[in-house]
């Protein structure tokens, strides 16, 4: 009989982690959907629909990535650059539960893609780097993979393989009514000898057990992902009910964390020689900071 960890508190809102491990597939799980979250980070500009479905894919990608991190304080942020497309630059990253993200787009040349731009057509060419940071040991470690593929869900795939040389499976789904957002995503990775330590069996991509997880997880729909009538412990419960045992645990409440302040700007400031501060300062003395996350301006008087 499948073992289904119970989770005392419902899971069927928005903004929460699930995270889930498979014992007898060597596999280990995490799933997400956004709601207020993905909207408070989307109002801080006007995004376009075809930025704001990209900008909750990243989010979501990042909420599951940093749902990875261990230690309490690391970060993980996401950072897509390119040249020929519609989008120049988008950022997001993701520190204990906090959540946050900006898209740098060609406003002119947005109009001319259509309800659904592939990859190609928003970033042209570029690069994905993806940069954690862990706070136990200061440690900073990044890889870089082409924008290639149909989605970002997938160029983090490929961060995986080249990379983490982790087999992982990743599925992100946005929906848009009006002015609402829901995003959900769904990540399974195969340790075939344990999460830390040994070396990864990442050539073998025909692994039995990997393929049945594969396969399982490959099935879930975009609508199951968003469906905020479907809790996430019902999802996994859906995808995994077969298995033995599935091991589900709570995980963290996301919020949206722009951690922009005037101690912050003034602490990065107050690094510049003072004639360099000195060309930065308006007619009335002050350093204006435009923080690009949130879209709000700081005075900062050094």
């Amino acid at each position: 009989m499948t073992d289904v960890v119970p989770i005392l508190e419902d899971e069927t809102g928005f903004d929460r982690l699930l995270t889930f491990t498979l014992p007898d597939r060597d596999a280990r799980g995490r799933v997400v959907r956004l709601g207020p979250v993905v909207e408070e980070v989307l109002s801080a500009h006007s995004y376009p629909p075809a930025i704001k479905c990209l900008l909750a894919e990243a989010l979501v990608l990042a909420a599951l990535l940093g749902s990875l991190l261990k230690e309490d304080g690391s970060q993980i942020t996401m950072q897509a650059q390119a040249q020929g497309g519609i989008v120049s630059l988008l950022v997001c990253d993701y520190r204990g539960g906090e959540l946050r993200g900006y898209v740098q787009f060609d406003e002119a040349g947005v109009a001319s893609l259509g309800g659904n731009p592939s990859l190609g057509a928003l970033f042209g060419e570029g690069y994905l780097a993806i940069t954690f940071d862990l706070a136990a040991n200061g440690q900073r470690y990044q890889g870089i993979v082409p924008l290639e593929g149909g989605s970002l869900a997938q160029a983090c795939e490929s961060y995986f393989a080249q990379s983490e040389q982790v087999p992982t499976l990743i599925r992100a789904a946005v929906r848009t009514n009006g002015e609402n957002c829901v995003a959900g995503g769904l990540l399974v990775q195969h340790l075939p000898e344990g999460e830390e330590g040994r070396e990864r069996l990442h050539v073998q991509l025909d692994h039995p057990e990997w393929e049945h997880v594969a396969v399982m997880a490959g099935s879930t729909r975009h609508d199951e992902l968003t469906d905020p009538s479907l809790s996430l412990e019902a999802l996994v419960w859906r995808l995994f009910h077969e298995e033995r045992e599935v091991r589900v645990e709570k995980g963290a409440r996301l919020t949206r964390g722009c951690r922009c302040t005037v101690a912050h700007y003034e602490s990065v400031l107050s690094r510049f020689p003072e004639a360099e501060r000195a060309e930065m300062r308006n007619e009335e003395g002050a350093i204006v900071v435009d923080c690009a996350f949130c879209s709000r301006l700081f005075k900062i008087e050094l």
